[in-house]
């Protein structure tokens, strides 16, 4: 897989939502991001576990080295100030099968507008159509029924419960696994 065009001047997907744009991350985006994700209520019901800002830059360093195994990452971000209001990409890439996991976070004054689900239907969809990904998938922390909610609404499909599938701040914790694959675009 291809990943020249999430760190090169090659169209992002439109995002589909009025007055956000998909954009690629910038080290400078660090302390927006950790502003939200320093939020007990956004990371409660995920596997984050942050110590500082300094995390997220080393995060967003790896993005843009652009390794064929990711992770790679986009900015949801303000079209009137470019600030970071969520992201959303790939933890993991199997390029080699095809295969993604997606990621996605939003500040929580975003909430409840159906911009997760418009980010994560429309990264999911440009991965499989044009960066040649046979499959997109993501796992969610079973206490997690939101999310679970955003991958429906984008088209993805419930394929079962990976017991114990993730140590989540020292405890193993199941989580559903979700899939959207090129067999299901139009």
């Amino acid at each position: 897989m291809d990943l020249r065009p999430f760190l090169q001047d090659a169209p992002l997907p439109a995002l589909g939502t009025p007055g956000l744009v998909l954009r690629r991350m910038r080290r400078q985006d660090a302390p927006d991001w950790y502003a939200y994700l320093c939020d007990e209520a956004v990371t409660r019901h995920t596997s984050w576990q942050l110590d500082g800002v300094a995390d997220l830059e080393t995060l967003i360093d790896t993005c843009l080295a652009g390794h064929a195994t990711g992770p790679v990452r986009l900015a949801i971000a303000d079209v009137a100030d470019g600030r970071l209001r969520g992201t959303i990409g790939f933890n993991d890439i199997a390029a080699a099968h095809g295969r993604a996991e997606i990621a996605y976070d939003l500040a929580p004054e975003l909430w409840n507008r159906g911009i997760a689900s418009n980010a994560c239907a429309a990264v999911a969809q440009w991965a499989l159509q044009s960066l040649g990904l046979r499959r997109v998938q993501a796992t969610v922390l079973d206490s997690n029924p939101a999310s679970c909610r955003v991958l429906e609404r984008s088209g993805f499909r419930r394929e079962g419960l990976l017991a114990h599938y993730r140590l989540v701040r020292g405890q193993p914790r199941d989580f559903w696994i979700y899939a959207l694959t090129s067999m299901a675009l139009p």
